[in-house]
């Protein structure tokens, strides 16, 4: 009869994930149960850095799977009555939501409602509220933008949500709905009313300097990822709070709650989850920092460019209102890809847009929202600064934008 040998384990369970990788969280045996005691400690951590449960937590494989997985997840479950799903965002959302909303209008899933920012690139939540109807089952509001940095009154458009919801008929029609029909997050047997519509807000590029406290914010849906808070990429986080009924959009097997199907990535959802510990320990510090540095950045670039051009540079964006990290600006009759290509010359790295739009060479639909005479030819910047970002790198950074705008006057202005 063969003894378990303790001083040596024999894996033969390859065709479930080689060693390399780390077992399969999913198996059970040993080294399985091990690999997800690990993923539920760092689900757990997650959930605890946002005041959520631990149950509402489902790992992606970033922030556009989760926007995906919360759009086209809680349309599924209202397709089927007569009347469209309405859906309202706004219209300098990144193109993981943008692209979403297109395509459940050209393939009449959905009516969508894009509410214009005003000029500072902030949205008024009375327009929000203007907007809700009866068939509204979602509004989806970036918390912080990705290219001009301004941070949205997430709170106050959740409150707005909530006083419209007061002594109105939902699209539901008072309707109940089984919720361990659509949901494997809560328990069977158990019935909710749902209130629409529901709330998501893309929170990529706030997670690091924003409070992310999901209760005090007032919503149902949060999508953001590893990369922006310094982990790996390929793996990110949508928050589903209890009774949001989303239905999973892929298929092959019941991972994450039955929502997202796929081997987890254990070793990412660790290092994300300390890395938000972490965010989260240095976030008022890191805040203050560069803060200051952003606004002796946008000094100087301004100083120096009316040294070049009797207009100046255009601040793009709410200058209160915004991240600490960004500086976005534009310059009238130069092209951005000279601009970054010139700056990449001198060993500087900046963007002129979103790195999922890097390609196209038209205007920013971003810029465009805030500056509707801007022109395809009209410049833009995106500087991000971050925690080895220092007040020497800004100097130098002045220092050949002032090389680079005055041998490029002699063309372009």
């Amino acid at each position: 009869m063969l003894k378990s040998n303790n001083a040596k384990k024999i894996y033969l369970d390859y065709a479930s994930s080689s060693l390399l990788n780390s077992a399969n969280p999913g198996a059970i045996h040993e080294f399985g149960i091990k690999e997800k005691n690990k993923l539920e400690e760092a689900r757990t951590t997650v959930a605890k850095t946002l005041n959520a449960y631990p149950n509402e937590i489902i790992f992606t494989s970033g922030a556009t799977e989760s926007n995906n997985l919360a759009i086209l997840g809680l349309v599924q479950n209202f397709k089927q009555y007569s009347k469209l799903p309405h859906i309202i965002t706004t219209n300098i959302e990144h193109s993981s939501v943008l692209e979403i909303c297109k395509h459940l209008e050209k393939t009449k899933q959905a009516e969508v409602t894009y509410i214009k920012v005003e000029l500072n690139g902030i949205i008024d939540p009375k327009k929000i509220k203007k907007a809700l109807k009866k068939n509204t089952i979602l509004v989806s509001v970036m918390y912080a933008n990705n290219e001009i940095g301004t941070v949205q009154p997430i709170q106050d458009i959740a409150k707005e949500i909530r006083h419209w919801k007061k002594g109105k008929d939902s699209f539901l029609e008072h309707r109940y709905f089984s919720v361990e029909k659509f949901l494997v997050l809560t328990p069977s047997r158990v019935s909710k009313k749902l209130s629409l519509p529901f709330f998501h807000t893309d929170a990529t590029q706030a997670i690091n300097y924003l409070p992310i406290n999901v209760q005090k914010l007032g919503i149902d849906l949060m999508s953001f990822n590893s990369a922006k808070i310094y982990g790996p990429k390929g793996v990110g986080v949508l928050y589903v709070k209890k009774y949001t009924p989303v239905r999973k959009i892929m298929f092959g097997g019941d991972q994450e709650r039955g929502l997202r199907p796929g081997t987890e990535n254990v070793v990412g959802a660790i290092v994300l989850a300390s890395a938000i510990e972490i965010t989260e320990k240095i976030k008022k510090k890191e805040t203050i920092r560069l803060t200051k540095l952003r606004d002796y950045f946008f000094n100087e670039l301004q100083a120096m460019s009316k040294t070049i051009f009797s207009t100046g540079l255009i601040v793009n964006g709410d200058l209160t209102n915004r991240l600490p990290n960004n500086v976005n600006i534009s310059f009238k009759n130069i092209p951005s890809d000279l601009l970054v290509i010139e700056l990449s010359a001198r060993g500087i790295m900046a963007s002129a847009k979103s790195a999922c739009k890097a390609g196209d060479s038209k205007a920013s639909h971003v810029i465009k929202a805030i500056n509707p005479k801007a022109k395809d030819t009209d410049g833009s910047l995106r500087f991000s600064l971050g925690k080895d970002t220092t007040k020497k790198d800004i100097d130098y950074t002045v220092k050949a934008f002032t090389q680079i705008l005055t041998k490029l006057k002699k063309w372009y202005n």
